[in-house]
């Protein structure tokens, strides 16, 4: 299983956010920011951050897929 935040990258444009002010909103790091900009795997901690600074739940951020 692979996962994917495209759905996070549409809701800061729908909020008028750039990635800098989710990074500062949810308090990470540029580590984690390059992470999420790849696709890669994050801790649940920091996907509770995004979603208590964006006020929105894991599924409307993030959503998972099978690789070919």
């Amino acid at each position: 299983m692979a996962v994917t935040y495209t759905k996070l990258w549409h809701i800061l444009i729908d909020k008028g956010m750039k990635k800098k002010d989710l990074q500062q909103a949810a308090d990470l790091t540029n580590h984690t920011m390059l992470k999420l900009r790849n696709n890669e795997n994050i801790t649940t901690e920091t996907i509770g951050k995004i979603c208590k600074a964006l006020d929105c739940r894991a599924d409307d951020i993030m959503e998972f897929f099978e690789e070919a």
